[in-house]
């Protein structure tokens, strides 16, 4: 059930970062197209939160499960937060951030899948 959720957010967390950098290298700022890319990587990482939370005893391994929760934890945050600071960041710069936290969104909900799938 989460395996198919998260491949279809690191998708997006990729056409994100791939847009971030374009933005970046042709010196544009934040503008809707991109803020959307976001918000459904919010969504997405959102549903993952719920998600696991619900079947979280899937998952027997201590170490693994506090893993698995810290990252869906902080993984919502990470979309808003740079969203905002490229808002509010009128430079090139800005986009770079948010590339950074997209390449991180997709690394982090890749790991999610893995020990997912580990405990399946």
């Amino acid at each position: 059930m989460i395996a198919p959720l998260t491949y279809v957010v690191v998708g997006l967390a990729v056409v994100l970062c791939v847009a971030a950098v374009w933005y970046a290298v042709r010196d544009r700022l934040i503008d809707d197209r991109l803020l959307v890319v976001a918000a459904l990587v919010e969504v997405g990482l959102l549903a993952l939160l719920v998600a696991g939370l619900a079947d979280l005893g899937h998952i027997t391994d201590d170490a693994e499960k506090a893993t698995f929760v810290a990252y869906l934890v902080s993984l919502p945050v990470i979309p808003v937060g740079t969203s905002f600071l490229a808002i509010k960041e009128k430079s090139r710069w800005a986009m770079g951030s948010i590339a950074v936290g997209a390449f991180a969104v997709g690394v982090m909900a890749a790991r999610l899948a893995q020990i997912w799938m580990s405990y399946g």
